[in-house]
């Protein structure tokens, strides 16, 4: 019977006596879940009303289905005892072990047979029987009543299982009717024309129902934060440098920032170097030539690091280790057009071979900033340093001397975070050293100061994240993406 079927027999039922009292009196067992479908889209258009009903049905197990068919165990064993009896091993290899045993303590217990212990065998008692357990079975397998005292029986023999469904009364609704009325969702334009809207009727609109949920993309915590530190330091007054390239040569990674060759941060357990291509040469070759003056011999009150500067180290491509390569990228380009202060931040990737653990990854983001100036003291990057902070929510800060070799003097910066009640290394600082600037052309009396930070710790703050790997990699929950809410710094 299909649904229209189905629908019709309902509804004239329903019209003729005003209700059906269990759904499972009204249909067969085979069509009963088509039927509860029908139901419930009769519920949606309010043509009837439904009241559930708890019900237990008697299935039988596989076991049973095999005894419904052949007899239960003990009629077999009955019917496989000869005239003369027979033994344990013979019932055996006539009917299993399993049934041989089952029956023969069922015929014992039933009375059936006797037992000469003589003779070791198993004789009849009674010239017929009759199998109420065979019965009982083939009237449950065709969804007859039984008695509760055979279901219990046949329960206790694992022949029978007891499954719960639900079945309906059904009464009719405030919109009951033989057939369905068809209701016009849209009014359009043809429908004016012709004046056929005046005749249709309009399905009512539920203006409390709530809309589809719209499945659009979501900012990434990173982002959300990335977002609020770049606003912060564009309203500071900031420009943003451009950061589109992840490879860098060592030259502008290391070299240009005065870092020297044999460093340990130039080994391949510290950074990623590039197989192909493995080497550049698009740098500036008088700068280049400064620049290994002042490695190899100093300048400007400085001996410099008394070592053979080697051009192929400065040409190995490398994925960058910070954005400062950047930074002196920037501020070569500031000294060759005649300078002019400024102040830069980038907020972007850099690589790094680290262990991967809870705190650190491979891959991370740098939030750098930096002021070019004349007369600029380390009190002014204290106090930029305390600005921009204060902006994301840590209005204290503390600092302890520490060593950079572009930096002279450095600090590591110490934060009092409210959400961990702690305080936290939240980022470096420190002045340029004039043996990074004055080979690029940044005139005397001018100073750099820049300072540093991830973007991935302050966002596991906000987001209260114990371990990285949650927040940025494979392991991360999509859901998290557009559940989290946006980050806000007051």
């Amino acid at each position: 019977m299909n649904k229209q079927q189905l629908e019709a027999k309902v509804l004239q039922a329903l019209d003729k006596s005003g209700k059906i009292a269990n759904t499972t009196d009204f249909v067969s067992k085979a069509d009963h879940d088509s039927l509860v479908g029908v139901l419930l889209s009769l519920v949606a258009s309010e043509f009837v009303t439904l009241e559930p009903k708890d019900n237990q049905e008697v299935v039988l197990s596989p076991e049973g289905k095999v005894y419904a068919e052949k007899g239960s165990p003990e009629a077999q064993v009955f019917h496989a005892i000869g005239a003369n009896g027979s033994s344990a091993k013979e019932l055996e290899d006539k009917l299993g072990k399993e049934i041989s045993k089952i029956g023969w303590g069922q015929c014992m217990k039933q009375r059936w047979c006797s037992l000469d212990k003589k003779a070791g065998l198993l004789k009849t008692s009674l010239d017929n029987i009759t199998d109420t357990t065979q019965q009982a079975l083939v009237k449950a397998g065709k969804g007859e009543q039984l008695d509760k005292k055979a279901v219990t029986d046949l329960k206790k023999r694992k022949m029978v299982e007891i499954r719960s469904f639900k079945s309906y009364c059904v009464n009719k609704g405030p919109q009951f009717s033989l057939e369905r009325k068809q209701y016009t969702n849209d009014l359009n334009p043809d429908m004016l024309k012709s004046g056929k809207w005046e005749e249709a009727e309009f399905k009512e609109i539920n203006f409390n129902a709530k809309g589809p949920e719209l499945t659009c993309g979501s900012l990434h915590p990173l982002m959300k934060v990335r977002h609020q530190f770049r606003s912060i330091l564009l309203e500071l007054g900031f420009e943003e440098m451009p950061t589109n390239n992840f490879v860098e040569s060592s030259f502008w990674n290391f070299d240009a920032l005065f870092q020297p060759q044999q460093h340990p941060a130039r080994d391949s357990h510290d950074t990623f170097f590039i197989e192909s291509p493995a080497k550049t040469t698009k740098f500036p070759k008088e700068y280049c030539k400064l620049v290994q003056h002042t490695h190899e011999k100093g300048g400007f009150d400085s001996i410099g690091y008394r070592y053979d500067w080697k051009i192929e180290e400065a040409q190995k491509n490398i994925l960058r280790t910070h954005t400062t390569a950047v930074s002196s990228q920037m501020l070569y380009k500031l000294a060759q057009g005649g300078f002019k202060p400024a102040k830069y931040f980038s907020i972007d990737r850099v690589f790094r071979n680290e262990s991967l653990d809870a705190t650190h990854l491979a891959e991370f983001h740098q939030v750098e900033g930096l002021v070019a100036d004349y007369g600029l003291t380390l009190g002014d990057l204290i106090g930029t340093i305390q600005t921009f902070f204060s902006r994301i929510g840590i209005d204290n800060v503390r600092f302890k001397p520490a060593y950079n070799p572009y930096t002279e003097p450095s600090m590591e910066i110490f934060g009092y975070s409210k959400d961990l009640g702690k305080w936290i290394e939240v980022g470096n600082s420190g002045m340029f050293r004039p043996e990074m600037l004055r080979p690029m052309g940044i005139p005397e009396g001018v100073t750099v100061i820049a300072w540093g930070l991830s973007l991935e710790r302050p966002t596991m703050i906000k987001y209260g994240l114990k371990n990285i790997r949650d927040l940025f990699g494979p392991k991360v929950k999509l859901d998290i993406i557009a559940r989290n809410p946006i980050a806000r710094y007051d």
